[in-house]
């Protein structure tokens, strides 16, 4: 007895698409009618090795308003784009990951990408990569087992998976090599080739503390040494509190140079900011230290941050490194 074959997700799509171009051709002797067509604009696909940075990579088109779906097997995302086809759909913007945690269906991703290309659906892979090294060294951070060496090791995993990825890597529209890069290094790198200007939106500015002696602060993009200001910490009535109050912004202000730092410090940020915009920067750190983290740079970074707090073209977040170790 003959046995009926599923239609596949993507033949579905197929049948979907010539089904709506039936139903708005124009009837004899009327007016066409308005194809009834999907609002979605453009569709990334992230890929890549694992512990290659994918995760950091969807955070930015989150952040961006991409509607985002995380280890996606390909023949779902057939089905995600059968839903964003139809004419009820108001996504715009979508970013997916699918990888080799997706199993045997993973193979399955050029041949997913090929109908994509067949449909005329927008869309863009960007595959994410690292040297074996890199790799290595992440997953003993992490201390997390390779997807495809669960019992092995993790230079076996990599070798599996650099075999399997190989065609997708050619199919790439974009391949970041993320050895070296931090996280901010990388989300900035995405943005630059991903996200027009027009849909990065508002720029997310932190207003970070921290003290030298406890170490640099990391992946900033301007750094201020306020330690030319009076220091509470010598004063034993004041070294148990912190810039949040007012008695301590009182002490660092009495000889008149906090405000005289103001004067010149909002000047250099009214200028800065907009070029940051124009150069297309989602996100802009910047550090403020004094000594130990939990008195000066605690009270500017407040200050600062609530006059900028006002602007709507502005994300503004404040955090304190340091506030919280113990005065010693």
């Amino acid at each position: 007895m003959a046995v009926n074959r599923p239609a596949t997700l993507g033949e579905r799509l197929r049948q979907y698409r010539r089904e709506r171009e039936r139903e708005d051709a124009p009837e004899p002797g009327r007016p066409p009618r308005p194809f009834a067509t999907s609002h979605l604009e453009d569709l990334v696909v992230i890929t890549g090795f694992s512990g290659a940075g994918k995760s950091t990579a969807m955070a930015v088109f989150e952040d961006a308003g991409y509607f985002c779906v995380d280890n996606l097997p390909p023949e779902m995302i057939r089905a995600l784009v059968e839903l964003f086809m139809h004419e009820g759909s108001k996504v715009e913007r979508a970013a997916v990951v699918s990888d080799v945690r997706g199993g045997d269906y993973f193979e399955a991703l050029q041949a997913v990408i090929d109908d994509l290309d067949a449909l005329g659906v927008a869309h863009h892979v960007l595959f994410l990569e690292a040297e074996e090294q890199a790799l290595i060294d992440r997953y003993k951070e992490t201390r997390r087992r390779h997807p495809l060496a669960p019992a092995s090791s993790i230079a076996q995993g990599i070798s599996a998976e650099r075999a399997l990825l190989g065609p997708l890597r050619e199919r790439a529209d974009v391949v970041i090599d993320t050895s070296g890069l931090k996280s901010g290094m990388l989300r900035r790198k995405i943005a630059d080739e991903f996200l027009p200007r027009n849909t990065i939106g508002s720029l997310a500015v932190t207003f970070e503390s921290f003290g030298f002696k406890h170490g640099p602060a990391r992946d900033a993009d301007l750094v201020f040494d306020v330690r030319f200001l009076p220091n509470p910490h010598y004063e034993p009535e004041l070294r148990p509190l912190t810039g949040h109050d007012q008695v301590i912004v009182d002490y660092v202000r009495r000889e008149g140079h906090l405000d005289d730092f103001y004067e010149r410090l909002f000047p250099l940020l009214d200028f800065l900011l907009p070029q940051y915009v124009a150069e297309g920067k989602s996100h802009l750190l910047v550090a403020i230290g004094c000594t130990g983290g939990r008195h000066r740079s605690v009270a500017i970074a407040e200050h600062v941050a609530a006059r900028y707090r006002e602007r709507d073209d502005l994300l503004v977040e404040v955090a304190h490194r340091d506030v919280d170790r113990p005065a010693r």
